[in-house]
């Protein structure tokens, strides 16, 4: 059989171990990348010599690089990669009958029905996360796969019937996808990815799926507090459950998290070690869904369970991830937040005085709600980079705001700059508001880069030009 593959990143490397070496293949990339495969008689590899514009995949304008597809005897393509494919082969149904993805070939496959589906704006790799420890620590034999980095094929070999798989999925995962899974979790939804949905309906309806192929005797869990989240999740016929809002866990004022009608105490929030107030919806998700769906195990070694996870996870890799304290000053890496309202929440995660850097590629998204939140934060200064930061410094200068410092281009530059503006007290805050492409590779790059400049800054002083960066 001959096996097309479109897009060499986690998922299409996944289907080349899945499928193995006895077939033939096409390998297909919008762009070079240092780690496919050599050619051989088996193996064809093709894609563009020009530089791809940046964003998401899917936004090249040459298609060549898929020629020659359509002839394999089955195709998987990268979720990322469909748009292209819509507009080289349009309805063509000989093609999509024999196109699916990892996705697909999981769902048909998986021998459990204990699935859980985690999808949101943010948070859902720290919610997955959340959940799968929790199953976990009550005994459960669980796996972790989706777009947190494991893909779902690397997982479907070990699945067992009685096993849980906690899947983290995306808009581009569930863009145009016919199946759910017997727990579906709804975050909170607000826009996002407009440079690459046609708009925020295409958006909307992607997450819809994730409720809408459910059962009756499936569960959909909802943000109580979110119209968008509470609206996806009515698409399910299944039993909704909220967070935020009775039975389900709620973040009190007195300072605990309950679950329940009638409330029973989980843990005091004080005790809860993820970062932020934004990090307590994640929390309440989490506890929510094992609450719910896992009734055979006894009330007090649930609530033990759940406290142990809480008292001791302190997050995921660049997300409100601490890097070090240098002169009284804090270094906090949130690469992982890409859009303007990230950047919101994790500003409102400190009380101190902050230096942020902001900017980036544009995704399309108004940048209106973040510059009214530096402007009435306590910001001391922002560091904007990318192609949106001479607009943020714009934007920042209408409002009365002057504090900014522009053109620096590495981030080495980026992290002495912030610390020559930072005083003693203040927080260092990554968190840009804005998707990697242009300076960086992705935002695991950029996120990275901060950490390894943070860690080289030194006691001794900044230099004198970035002082006089940071003032300009």
């Amino acid at each position: 059989m001959r096996i097309g593959i479109v897009g060499w990143g986690i998922e299409g490397q996944s289907a080349y171990r899945y499928f193995g070496p006895e077939h033939e293949y096409l390998i297909v990339n919008e762009h070079p990348r240092d780690d496919l495969p050599a050619e051989s008689e088996r193996i064809k590899v093709q894609f563009l010599k020009a530089e791809k514009p940046p964003g998401v995949t899917g936004n090249v304008a040459d298609l060549s690089y898929l020629n020659g597809i359509e002839d394999c005897d089955k195709i998987i393509y990268s979720v990322t990669s469909v748009k292209n494919l819509e507009q080289k082969f349009g309805q063509d149904k000989d093609f999509w009958q024999k196109a699916t993805t990892v996705w697909h070939i999981f769902f048909q496959g998986v021998k459990t029905k204990n699935l859980v589906g985690i999808t949101g704006t943010k948070g859902k790799g720290t919610t997955s996360t959340l959940i799968f420890e929790m199953l976990k620590a009550v005994g459960k034999n669980a796996y972790l796969a989706g777009n947190i980095g494991t893909s779902v094929l690397d997982v479907l070999g070990d699945v067992q019937e009685d096993d849980w798989v906690v899947l983290e999925i995306t808009n581009f995962q569930l863009y145009k996808f016919p199946y759910s899974p017997h727990i579906a979790v709804s975050l909170m939804i607000t826009d996002e990815h407009q440079d690459w949905h046609s708009n925020t309906e295409e958006y909307i309806a992607a997450k819809t799926n994730l409720f809408a192929y459910q059962k009756t005797d499936d569960i959909a869990i909802y943000f109580a507090k979110n119209e968008q989240s509470k609206r996806i999740a009515g698409a399910s016929p299944g039993v909704k459950i909220p967070y935020f809002a009775k039975p389900g866990a709620v973040a009190k004022d007195e300072g605990i998290i309950v679950v329940g009608d009638p409330e029973i105490e989980v843990i005091k929030t004080r005790d809860v070690k993820l970062l932020g107030e934004h990090n307590l919806e994640n929390v309440c998700a989490a506890v929510t869904t094992v609450w719910f769906t896992v009734p055979e195990v006894q009330l007090q070694a649930k609530i033990q369970a759940i406290r142990q996870v809480l008292t001791s996870f302190s997050g995921l890799e660049h997300r409100l991830e601490f890097v070090r304290e240098l002169d009284s000053v804090k270094y906090y890496d949130d690469s992982f937040g890409t859009t303007p309202q990230t950047a919101i929440v994790a500003m409102r995660a400190f009380i101190e005085p902050k230096v942020i850097i902001l900017g980036g590629h544009d995704k399309g998204l108004p940048f209106d709600p973040l510059v009214d939140e530096v402007v009435k934060s306590r910001v001391r200064q922002v560091i904007a980079i990318g192609y949106t930061g001479e607009k943020i410094a714009k934007m920042l200068a209408a409002k009365g705001y002057k504090n900014v410092t522009l053109g620096l281009k590495t981030m080495p530059e980026i992290a002495s700059a912030a610390r020559a503006s930072a005083k003693p007290g203040d927080v260092v805050l990554l968190s840009t508001g804005c998707s990697s492409f242009g300076l960086f590779k992705d935002y695991k790059d950029r996120g990275d880069q901060f950490k390894t400049a943070v860690l080289a800054l030194t006691f001794s002083g900044p230099d004198d030009v970035f002082k006089q960066g940071a003032d300009g």
